[in-house]
Formats: structure tokens, sequence, C-alpha cells
């Protein structure tokens, strides 16, 4: 088996990225450093490969921000504009420039990246996202290419960089405030389970029944891939259940406005019929009628301190692997009554 930049970094006891910024002779790794990654290339017989190491030879002084594939909706989510515009905002006040990356599907995403890594155009990408066997983080640490995670890391949990949220704390704190209201009887709407955030919102809702001892019901559980007209149909089935819900939990505000509308449709009132309570505490959340009480993860913090992270990383190479958790909040409103 070929030897990887990985296992010079384990021989010598250093990062990726500092392998890769020694093969390029960056002059922001200490000779010590330098000479103990040459020891470690050597004995392994190691050949750099100087496209990736090309990522660390530039003074960019950029860094690339990767949004997840998506339909259009996705691209209109405050937590994503939310999470950029701190990004921006750190960046600026540290002088680097950022670029957003997005495609039609992960092959598109990726070949954007290793296009931008090996013309040195970006410094370190920052992903919006965290989802279960996702190519694009495989080519990333493979490379030993430095990036900081937005979501819990899936994999190489103890080598990445990631600034999160506690989504299982949120999504079980959430489904508590709805059984503290009166109601027994609570769904769950979430987004692709592929998604950790998701994922983690949807098992400390289960964790909350299993606590009160109320029953996990799949059918009050419905997943829902996009917010179109079909995407729909789950949240149509859960509503016409002869015992449905008196309220649900919501993983994302856009998704908790498509339930609004189907509410609307079939003659259900908000609160008095169905309580609902969402995540991120977006404009979306202001804007219905009646207004969501939803969690606020701080998506401008999320994004400021993953920029942080970033240029840390950037300017000091031989940093271990952060990992930031980012407090949230439940904001009531009026989509909520007890019981």
């Amino acid at each position: 088996m070929a030897v990887t930049i990985k296992d010079v970094a384990a021989l010598a006891g250093v990062s990726p990225s500092t392998v890769s910024r020694t093969c390029s002779n960056n002059p922001s790794i200490s000779e010590e450093t330098k000479e103990k990654v040459r020891r470690a290339m050597a004995q392994l017989g190691y050949e750099p490969n100087f496209q990736a190491s090309n990522l660390a030879t530039q003074n960019s002084r950029a860094i690339g921000i990767i949004l997840p594939v998506s339909e259009k909706e996705a691209y209109e989510n405050s937590f994503y504009l939310e999470a950029i515009r701190g990004i921006s905002q750190y960046c600026n006040q540290r002088q680097y420039i950022n670029t957003v990356i997005t495609g039609k599907d992960e092959e598109e995403i990726l070949k954007v990246v290793k296009t931008m890594t090996r013309s040195g155009q970006v410094d370190g990408f920052i992903v919006l996202y965290s989802r279960q066997k996702d190519p694009v983080i495989d080519y990333l640490y493979g490379e030993g290419l430095l990036y900081v995670l937005v979501g819990k890391a899936y994999q190489f949990a103890n080598q990445t960089v990631y600034i999160d949220n506690d989504n299982l704390l949120a999504g079980q704190e959430a489904t508590e405030y709805l059984y503290e209201m009166g109601h027994r009887k609570i769904g769950y709407i979430g987004s692709d389970s592929q998604l950790l955030f998701s994922a983690d919102r949807k098992s400390g809702y289960q964790l909350a029944l299993s606590r009160f001892g109320l029953p996990l019901k799949p059918e009050y559980c419905a997943e829902v891939y996009s917010v179109s007209t079909k995407g729909s149909d789950p949240i149509r089935r859960l509503l016409s259940q002869e015992d449905r819900p008196t309220a649900v939990m919501v993983s994302d505000d856009i998704l908790a406005v498509a339930l609004e509308r189907v509410c609307m449709e079939i003659g259900l009132s908000i609160p008095e019929d169905l309580s609902i309570i969402s995540f991120n505490n977006s404009l979306f959340a202001r804007l219905t009628s009646p207004q969501l009480t939803s969690i606020d993860v701080n998506s401008l913090q999320l994004g400021m301190e993953a920029a942080s992270q970033m240029i840390n990383h950037i300017e000091n190479p031989n940093l271990l692997a952060t990992k930031i958790i980012v407090p949230h909040s439940i904001i009531e409103r009026d989509s909520c009554r007890a019981l």
C-alpha cells in the first residue's frame, strides 16, 4: 500500500497540513519541525504530492467556503447566509478574502475544490455542513489539506477542526419544552438524516420521549428532502392520521413554514390544533403568522468561530485540532400553546 501524507504525519507527530507545508518549505514551519518531518518522509519512502502541497505554498490569504449539494432552497436558507456573513466579517478584520463554492452534485463541487487546491488559490476550506460518507471531506483529509467543519465530524473526528451546536441537547430541550406545555403526542419533522445536525436533533427528540416514558411512534416522524409541493407529502401523511400529534418539533424553520402551509390547506389552526417549535430563529420564523417559537443556534457566531479557527490554523500550523460548541437558546413566540 502506498505511503500517504497521513502516515508521515503520524510518524512525525504533526498534522497532515504541517507535512504539506514542509514539502513546500513554507516559512511558517520551524526548521526543527521540518527536519523531523523530512526524517519521517525518508524513513517511510514518501514521495511528496506537489499538487496537494501547492495549497500551502501560496500566500493567498484566501479561504474557500463549501456549501452542501442541494436544490435552490438551500441557497435561500438563512442559516448558510448568516454563517457566511459571520465568516466574511471575521475575514475582513484579518484581511483575508473568501469565495463560495457550490455545485449541482458532489462531483462538481469536488472538481472545483481540486482545481482551487492545485492552483493554490486558497489557504484552506470551511465546509458549511457535515454529512455521512462525504467524498469532499475524504479528499481534503486524504490530501492533508486544511479544512474547518461547521457541524460535528462524522469521520476523522480527532484530526478535524469543527464548530458546532450541541444538536442532540437542543433537540431534547425542544421536545421537553412541548412536554412541559402538556403535550404527550409529539411528532418530529426533519431534513435528510444523512446530515448530522438533523440526525442529532432527531436523536434528542427520541431521548426526550424515552425520558418521559412516551412511546416512539415511527408514524409520528417524517423526513422531508425538499419543501416543494411534492416534498409536502410526508407532512400531509403525518397530519392526516386519526390520532395525529398535537405538537411537532421541526429541524429547520423552512420546514416549519412548509408545515404551516399544509396546516392552512387542511384546516388546522396554529397553535390551537398544532403547536410547532423549530430551529434557526431565522427571518422565516418572524415572518410567519403566527410567529414561530424557534431554537436560535447563533449562525453568525458559528461562522465567525469557523473563520477564527481557520485563520489560527493557517498562521499556526502546529495547532491541534479544536472542537468548539456554540450555545443555543429557545426564542418563545406564538406557535406553541399549553394543553
